[in-house]
C-alpha cells in the first residue's frame, strides 16, 4: 500500500528520547572509565593524569552538538550531499597512506594529523557514517533493480569493496569487518537477492581466511583465542590480561578506580579493552548495565527503522543501527574471548575522539529519521520540502483516478477512497 502526504502535512514529532538517554549515559560511563583506565598512561607518557580524558571530553562536546544539529535537520537533506560525503571519506582514506600527511602508530597508518591541541583524525571512522548515507541513498533509489545482479548488487559490491580495499591498507581488518557487514545487512534490507548474499558471504570468508593466513598478527590472534594459555607472554598475553580482568571483577567489582589490570597489564586499556577494566571495577553488574544499555539502544533503533516515512530513512536507520551493534558485538565479543580479538573500539564508550564523534553524529541522525516517522504527534515546525513534493512509499504505487491531483486541488490527495466517496455523493444529488 502506497503512503503519500502533502509536504505541508508532515510535522516534526519528538526524538526518540529512550535513544538519548541510552546514549548519554553510555557516554557518561565511558568519560568514567576512559579517566580511571588511562590516568597512570597519561602520568607516565606526557606528565598528565587528564591528558586522555581532557581530549575524550573535547570530542565529546563536538559529537554532542553534531548530534543536536542533526536531530533537528530533516535527514532527507542528507540524500542530496551522499556523494559530495562519499568522495570527501575517500580522499581521506587516501590521504592516510600517503607519506607525511598520514600518522602511524603501532605499524599502521590510520590517522591524520590536523594540527594544534586536536588529536589526530581517523578516516575510516568517519568513512563509515559516510557509507551508511551513501548506501541508503543509492540503495533507496535502485527500487527493484537491487534484486538484479548487474544493476543493482554488483554495483554495491564494487564500492565497499574498493572502500574496504583502501582500509585494509592500513590495515585495519576490524573495521572493514565492520564496514562489510554493515552494508551487506543495509542490502539485504533493501531486497537483495538471497542467491547473491550468499554467493557474496562466501567470497568475503574465503578472502577473510586468506587474510588471516596471510597475516602474522592475524594468524597469532586466532591461535591466541583458541589456546591463549599455549603462550601466556607472548602471542596469549593479551588474553590472559583481558580474562584476569573480567574475572577479577567478579558480581560487583573491586571499585570504581580500583583496577590493578590498568597498570600496564592490559594493553590499550583505555581503548579496546575498556570493557575489562569495566568488569574489573564494576564487576558483572557493571558489564550488564553496559550490555543492557546497547540492548535498549538497539530495540529503540529498530523501531525507528520499522517507523521511517521512506526507504531512505529506513534504510539509513538500519545502518546506523547495524553498525552500532556490530561494533558492540566483535568489541564485547573479543574481550570476553567468544569471539578472536579484532581491535574494535567499543561505541561511546572506549577513548577515541574520531570513533566518539562519527557515533554521536550517526545517532543525530537516527534521532531525525525518529521525529519524521509516521505515528508521531506533531510537536515541531513542518520541514521545508526538497523537491515541492513528497511521496512516501510502502508499497507498489498505484495509478491515481482520471481528473485527481489536478493543480487547483489544493489538499485533495487523500486518494481512491476519497474519490469514490466524493463521486457517490454526488451521485446521489443527481437523483
Amino acid at each position: 500500500m502506497a503512503v503519500t502526504a502533502h509536504p505541508a502535512r508532515l510535522r516534526a514529532s519528538n526524538p526518540d528520547y529512550f535513544i538519548m538517554a541510552a546514549v548519554g549515559v553510555l557516554v557518561l560511563m565511558g568519560l568514567l572509565a576512559v579517566y580511571s583506565s588511562s590516568f597512570a598512561l597519561g602520568l607516565l607518557e606526557f606528565g598528565d593524569a587528564n591528558y586522555f580524558v581532557v581530549r575524550q571530553v573535547m570530542f565529546a562536546i563536538g559529537g554532542a552538538t553534531a548530534m543536536y544539529l542533526l536531530m533537528k535537520s530533516d535527514y532527507r537533506r542528507l540524500r542530496l550531499v551522499s556523494p559530495l560525503l562519499m568522495l570527501a571519506a575517500i580522499v581521506g582514506l587516501f590521504a592516510v597512506l600517503v607519506p607525511g600527511i598520514g600518522v602511524e602508530r603501532n605499524g599502521a597508518d590510520r590517522w591524520i594529523y590536523v594540527g594544534g591541541p586536536i588529536p589526530p583524525l581517523q578516516p575510516s571512522e568517519f568513512a563509515k557514517l559516510a557509507l551508511v548515507i551513501y548506501m541508503a541513498a543509492w540503495l533507496a533509489g535502485r527500487g527493484d533493480n537491487i534484486k538484479t545482479l548487474w544493476l543493482g548488487f554488483f554495483p554495491c559490491v564494487l564500492l565497499v569493496g574498493f572502500v574496504a580495499g583502501l582500509i585494509m591498507m592500513e590495515p585495519d581488518f576490524g573495521t572493514t569487518v565492520v564496514i562489510v557487514l554493515t552494508t551487506m545487512t543495509m542490502v539485504f534490507v533493501a531486497g537483495a537477492s538471497l542467491k547473491h548474499l550468499a554467493a557474496f558471504g562466501g567470497m568475503a570468508g574465503v578472502v577473510a581466511a586468506m587474510l588471516v593466513l596471510s597475516g602474522d598478527y592475524r594468524a597469532d590472534r586466532i591461535i591466541a583465542f583458541r589456546n591463549p594459555g599455549s603462550d601466556p607472554q607472548g602471542i596469549g598475553f593479551h588474553v590472559r590480561q583481558l580474562e584476569i580482568a573480567l574475572g577479577s571483577g567478579g558480581w560487583d567489582g573491586l571499585g570504581l578506580g580500583a583496577s590493578r589490570q590498568k597498570f600496564f597489564y592490559v594493553p590499550g586499556a583505555h581503548t579496546d579493552g575498556i570493557f575489562a577494566i569495566i568488569g574489573e571495577e564494576l564487576g558483572f553488574i557493571g558489564c550488564a548495565v553496559v550490555i543492557a544499555l546497547f540492548a535498549v539502544l538497539l530495540a529503540r533503533g529498530f523501531r525507528v527503522v520499522f517507523r521511517a516515512r521512506d526507504d531512505f530513512g529506513s534504510l539509513l536507520a538500519v545502518g546506523i543501527v547495524s553498525w552500532i551493534a556490530y561494533q558492540a558485538l566483535i568489541n564485547v565479543g573479543g574481550i570476553s574471548r567468544t569471539l578472536p580479538l579484532t581491535g574494535i573500539p567499543l561505541p561511546f564508550v572506549s577513548y577515541g575522539g574520531s570513533a566518539l564523534l562519527s557515533m554521536l553524529a550517526g545517532v543525530g541522525i537516527l534521532l531525525s529519521v525518529s521525529r519524521y516517522g509516521v505515528d508521531g504527534r506533531a510537536a515541531g515546525g513542518k520541514p521545508k520540502p526538497l523537491d515541492g513534493s513528497e511521496t512516501i512509499a510502502r508499497g507498489p504505487k498505484r495509478r491515481p483516478p482520471e481528473g485527481w491531483g489536478n493543480a487547483g486541488d489544493r489538499g485533495q490527495g487523500t486518494g481512491d477512497r476519497g474519490m469514490r466517496r466524493s463521486g457517490n455523493r454526488a451521485s446521489k444529488g443527481a437523483r
